[in-house]
Formats: C-alpha cells, structure tokens, sequence
C-alpha cells in the first residue's frame, strides 16, 4: 500500500511514522521546513488532564510511548488567582488535576508572584515536551522504513479514480491512500479531494518571550497559569516566555502575533507577579486548529481511501503517539487499543454539534 501524508507537523509527522512499517509513506510539506507553523510554536507541555474527556483518554494512551521516547522532562503547572478570580481557580483545580498549596509554598518556586495572590494549586505531574527530538525521531522512522519526507512540495489538486492522484506542481504522485494532516487547511485539502468540509477553525494564540524576571534563574520554575487559563508563562531556553492564551478566529495563514492583544495579556499577566514587563525580546504567533466540539478527528472520511488526522487544537504533541496508532489501527483494519466510544468520538462522522 502507497500512503501519502498530506502535512508535515506533529500530526502528519505522527502519522507517518506509524505506517510506515506497512506501508510505502510519502510525506509531504508544503513549507520548507517541517513543523513550520503550529508544531514549531507550541509551548509543548504534557498534562494528561488538560482537554475534554477523549482527548485525555489520547494523553493517557500516549505517555508510555513519550517516556520510551525520552521526549518528557519534568516541569510542573503552577496555577495562581488573584481575589477575584477564586470560582475560576476552583474550576482549574477541578480540571487539570491541581493540588491546592500555601502561597507561601507557591512563591518558593516561583518567587516573583505577588502579595495579592491568594489561592494556588500545583501538578507535579506536568513535562515538558522535546518537540524538535519528537518530530524529527518520527521523520527517522518513516525513512527507515523507506518513506519519503519531502518539503517545499505544495498539493495542487486531488482526484480519485483507480487510487489516488495527488498533484504537485508539474507533477504527480499515485497512491492508494490519502492521510489529510493538513492543521489549519485540512478542510481546504478536504475540499480539493471532493471529501465533505468538517467545519474545522483555526484560532490564533500569541507569545512573548521575556528576559527572565529580576535576572533569576528560571530553569526549574513550573508553568505558571492565570485562572481559567487567562495567562500562561514559562521557562524557555534561560528566558521566560508569557501568552495571553488568546483564542482569536483567524483564516488559515502565516500568522502573527497581535500588538494589542499581546498588550492586554502581558497586563493580565503582571498583575499576578512583582516584576513589570520591561522588555519584550521577540513574539511570535500560532494557529491551534478545532474542530466545533474541540475534539481531534481521526478516521475516515466520506470518501473512500481518504482519511482525517485534524483538529489537534492545542492538544497535537500530547495526544500524538496514541492519535497515530489509532489511525494505524483504522487504516489497516485493526481493533484499536482505545476504547469504542473514544474511537467514537473522534469519529470524522460524529455529530460535533
């Protein structure tokens, strides 16, 4: 079987890996460098509570597989309120699993939080994720297996007839099967395949990265998190980096990082620490791609030899071992390890509301 990966991110990349060994794999970017967008500007944390219930069953089933991969390394979550914001705190607790600690205890870790924080929770159990050593090991194991990693290569044109024809240029590649990994243009290939449009929005989310605050040494600081996710910040290569968590409907593109609502998300940001954003050294901005139930799409579509693997939102690291052995599984007609209403859920053909 002839497989073509449509997408060079952690979807496609995941994806590919995981047929490669039954299947020939030709991946394809169209950018010139894989993981350009989203996968290469995601702050990369692994929390097996963050997202709805199917995503979380997706963190479960993919941790054995980032520890084999020796992509974790420990990190923490940090989450802080401010008065006003104790329901919302409480409601963060609840969800990402918090244990709720003295300030005291919260400021000895991270201790630039302000005197007006007055409630705080923590997860031991939160990694960050070697996204470059996790996306290029895949890339490795499609080509050890005699896959094709091709970049620079945008598909112009779908058609099925006997198998598939995928136009690229001034040329063409056939197959027997189509894997649309596309992130934010994923219903845009959907479409050019003749393959029903599943609705899915891109959202843009910005960053900021900081010198670390008052010169400290950040390295072993946990993520911090305002309340209902308002906030985020977190070490990042002896710096500090803070997203205003942003969820702005945009159309597929290049994007970036808007000067107002990276303004308003660093306000929100100093209000819960003692050291003012005195300088900004970069920014930059990503797209999380959802489908309308915010649960990522694996399967086939409603056409035959077609198949999803879309809508990773901000879920698309964490969930990516799992999410690619479910489609191994459904491609080649497996009984996938993830239970029937997971699989259910992230159905192409579910009702997402």
């Amino acid at each position: 079987m002839r497989v073509v990966v449509i997408g060079g991110g952690v979807a496609g990349l995941a994806a590919g890996a995981a047929l490669a060994p039954d299947a020939e794999v030709v991946l394809l970017e169209r950018e010139t460098a894989l993981g350009f967008h989203a996968s290469g500007r995601s702050a990369a944390l692994f929390e097996e509570h963050y997202g709805n219930e199917a995503v979380r069953a997706l963190n479960r089933a993919s941790r054995r597989a980032h520890e084999i991969l020796g992509v974790l390394s420990p990190r923490g979550l940090l989450g802080v309120a401010l008065e006003p914001d104790v329901a919302a705190f409480e409601a963060d607790v609840s969800a990402l699993g918090l244990v709720e600690i003295a300030v005291a205890d919260a400021r000895s870790r991270v201790p630039i939080l302000s005197d007006e924080i007055v409630r705080a929770g923590y997860f031991e159990g939160a990694w960050d994720i070697d996204t470059d050593l996790l996306m290029q090991g895949m890339a490795a194991r499609v080509r050890q297996h005699g896959g094709t990693v091709k970049t620079g290569v945008a598909v112009k044109g779908l058609s099925r007839g006997d198998g598939w024809r995928v136009v690229c240029g001034d040329t063409e590649i056939r197959c027997d099967l189509v894997v649309n990994a596309a992130g934010a243009w994923a219903d845009e290939i959907a479409a050019m395949a003749g393959v029903t449009r599943l609705g899915l929005q891109p959202f843009r989310r910005s960053m900021a990265r900081l010198p670390a605050p008052g010169g400290l040494d950040v390295r072993g600081w946990p993520m911090l998190m305002g309340p209902d996710e308002s906030w985020y910040a977190k070490p990042d290569a002896g710096g500090w980096i803070v997203s205003p968590a942003e969820e702005d409907l945009v159309e597929p593109m290049d994007v970036w990082a808007d000067d107002m609502v990276l303004a308003e998300g660093l306000a929100r940001y100093e209000a819960h620490v003692t050291e003012p954003v005195t300088r900004v050294e970069t920014n930059w901005a990503g797209l999380r791609t959802f489908a309308p139930d915010r649960t990522l799409v694996i399967g086939p579509g409603d056409v035959d030899g077609f198949f999803w693997m879309a809508g990773q939102g901000g879920y698309g690291f964490q969930t990516a071992p799992a999410a690619a052995q479910l489609l191994a599984d459904l491609v080649f007609a497996r009984t996938p390890e993830l239970s029937r209403d997971v699989v259910a859920a992230l159905s192409p053909s579910r009702n997402m509301g």
